[in-house]
């Protein structure tokens, strides 16, 4: 081997290896595999969160009836679209001084944020006493104690109505774990891990239009991704009694063919092939005969005659059949 024009002996070459192996340099230590599908994400938010989305209209309809006692006006809730981001990017642009309050989310890892404008707590106290609800523009400094009060009784009522939302996807119980008003505490996850942000624009009447933010550490929604895209929520509506009379009218007119066998006789295939007129094939009448409506019995009874054409007599329906 040459390097420069000279010759390197064997042990300088081995004196060179060793030195390259010290400081790290040739193949790397061998780190166990992990299994990845090119093209695929373990979680993909259009696709998986279908069942948040869901989740979110329906809870719109329950924040209007929540907030419209305290604005004392029709309110108008509008979903804005889910969105996914990292935690740190998603905290830079909060104000100095706004609403967080940190729940923990049993049995599932991690928690929620909900997140409330201040101006949006203090106008509202103002319309709740008789004030137009929008004076303020910005508010800084402390809440004062109607504000928390109201604060408070509206994450409540947040947390109320989430809870039994959830209930079909998975019982959650969540606690209240602090409330702060610096952005610089608001200690969801690591500041580089991804968070799910769902939105609501709150229109109240007069009072001025505010956004509340609910956020779920990405990591807590994994375990149950599967449950959030299959499930399908029911709307939660009245129930139209005079639609289900007609359905029910227009089922029961319905016409189904049904059949009943008298026999089942088997036969070889050699048999089959050799059939030719005039053959006789044995039966074996049993005493009852089911009544099918497809391959589904729905009663059994015996075969007789009535006016001149063959007929059934029906003995057992439904279970009592034993089929």
């Amino acid at each position: 081997m040459t390097a420069g024009g000279s010759d390197l002996t064997g042990e300088e070459v081995l004196a060179l290896m060793e030195e390259l192996g010290d400081a790290g340099v040739g193949s790397p230590a061998p780190a166990e595999a992990r299994p990845f599908t090119l093209g695929q994400e373990t979680f993909l938010p259009a696709a998986r969160l279908t069942g948040l989305e869901r989740m979110g209209e329906r809870l719109a309809r329950r924040l209007r009836t929540l907030i419209e006692p305290y604005a004392r006006n029709r309110t108008q809730v509008t979903v804005e679209p889910i969105e996914t981001r990292r935690f740190e990017d998603w905290r830079a642009e909060l104000p100095d001084f706004t609403s967080l309050s940190l729940y923990r989310l049993r049995p599932l890892k991690g928690g929620m944020l909900i997140v409330l404008e201040p101006t949006f707590i203090a106008n509202l106290v103002d319309a709740f006493y008789g004030g137009s609800g929008g004076g303020a523009t910005a508010k800084t400094g402390e809440f004062t104690a109607s504000e928390e009060r109201l604060l408070a009784r509206l994450t409540e009522g947040l947390i109320d109505n989430l809870v039994e939302l959830w209930g079909e996807v998975i019982p959650l119980s969540p606690a209240l774990a602090s409330r702060e008003t610096n952005a610089a505490y608001a200690s969801l996850v690591r500041p580089d891990e991804a968070v799910v942000i769902q939105r609501f624009r709150i229109a109240p009447g007069a009072v001025r239009p505010s956004m509340i933010s609910i956020l779920y550490p990405l990591a807590t929604l994994r375990p149950i991704e599967a449950e959030l895209a299959a499930k399908v929520h029911d709307d939660g509506g009245e129930v139209d009694s005079d639609w289900r009379y007609r359905l029910a009218a227009a089922l029961e007119n319905v016409r189904l063919p049904v059949r009943s066998v008298l026999a089942r006789p088997e036969m070889s295939v050699a048999q089959l092939l050799a059939l030719k007129p005039g053959d006789v094939i044995p039966i074996t009448l049993s005493p009852t005969v089911p009544l099918l409506a497809g391959a589904k019995p729905v009663a059994e009874g015996t075969i007789g005659e009535q006016d001149g054409r063959a007929a059934l007599m029906v003995q057992n329906v439904g279970k009592e059949t034993g089929k």
